[in-house]
């Protein structure tokens, strides 16, 4: 092998590496943003109903992102069959899963809405095979289980508080159409738009069906405009909201779905994190011990699918 050679590929490796590094730190910023959220959502939902406070979310965070991307100098997308693939992520992730996300929040304990959620990457699995027609490395599986199973763990002291089962069958639904969006964003083409404008533009389109049918369905009676409002709206719409939805279609386009799903499993981890620092919340050995599985199986899965490509 010439000295050339040998250069281009430790360069090959390099940039491979860097890419595998720039995905999982993207996703630990990702699940620390939504992780955050779930405590977020319950002090708004103190003073406003679910679906209204999706509503709003989807109004806030959709604004902010069109106009920063027509800062950066892009337009809105005309073209049909774009649009029509951003209603359908839009349909999926930002409408019906995060209102029923909400929702299922609103009836159960953060650590069972964090559980419920972080069954996302089975579901993205399923899909793939289904709709790509992908194969699941087997360590990637592995990775699979062993995030499953630490969530699982992570949220078991929560399950004794008892749950509503309307909210768990919510929160699983919400899993189910947010793993469907994100299969879709790899199946179909959206290189003509940004992630940015991407997600601005479902978030508008999102809004155009919540806040009719949230002023219809619940009004705003149960509302109080105080500041107790207003600053978890804001964290719930944009770096949790318009910033964790551009941040995932910028890795749905760099890495796999299952990859990009990843970051399912280290939400609940973030979630008992910031629990215990905003809510005083004790973290115990067994919070301790789910953590460590759910890093594992994040890691797994993002090396197997690395190796595979």
């Amino acid at each position: 092998m010439t000295r050339a050679a040998s250069s281009a590929e430790q360069s090959v490796e390099s940039s491979s590496s860097m890419s595998s590094r720039l995905v999982l730190a993207t996703v630990v910023l990702v699940a620390m943003l939504v992780g955050g959220n779930f405590t977020s959502l319950k002090f708004a939902l103190d003073h406003t109903t679910p679906f209204l406070l999706t509503a709003m979310r989807t109004v806030v965070g959709g604004s902010f992102l069109v106009a920063f991307a027509y800062l950066r100098g892009e337009r809105l997308p005309r073209r049909l069959d774009d649009l029509a693939r951003i209603f359908v992520v839009g349909l999926s992730i930002t409408t019906v899963s995060s209102a029923l996300l909400v929702f299922g929040v609103n009836r159960v304990p953060a650590g069972v809405a964090s559980l419920m959620s972080s069954t996302m990457p089975l579901f993205t699995a399923v899909l793939t095979v289904v709709l790509l027609r992908a194969g699941i490395p087997r360590l990637g599986q592995l990775g699979l289980l062993v995030g499953f199973v630490g969530t699982a763990v992570l949220a078991s002291p929560s399950l004794s508080g008892g749950s509503a089962v309307i909210g768990i069958v919510s929160l699983l639904v919400s899993a189910l159409a947010w793993a469907f969006g994100t299969v879709f964003m790899k199946w179909k083409d959206f290189s003509r738009v940004s992630p940015i404008m991407l997600v601005g533009v479902q978030l508008i389109m999102s809004a155009m069906m919540l806040v009719p049918f949230a002023l219809l369905v619940e009004g705003t009676a149960e509302t109080d405009w105080s500041i107790g409002l207003l600053v978890p709206l804001l964290y719930s719409s944009i770096p949790a909201n318009a910033v964790t939805f551009s941040l995932m279609a910028t890795v749905v386009r760099r890495a796999t779905p299952t990859q990009a799903a990843a970051s399912a499993y280290l939400i609940p981890v973030f979630g008992v994190l910031f629990g215990w620092l905003i809510r005083g919340e004790a973290l115990g050995l067994v919070e301790a011990l789910g953590g460590a599985l759910v890093v594992a199986g994040v890691y797994l899965v993002v090396t197997a699918n690395a190796r595979a490509r």
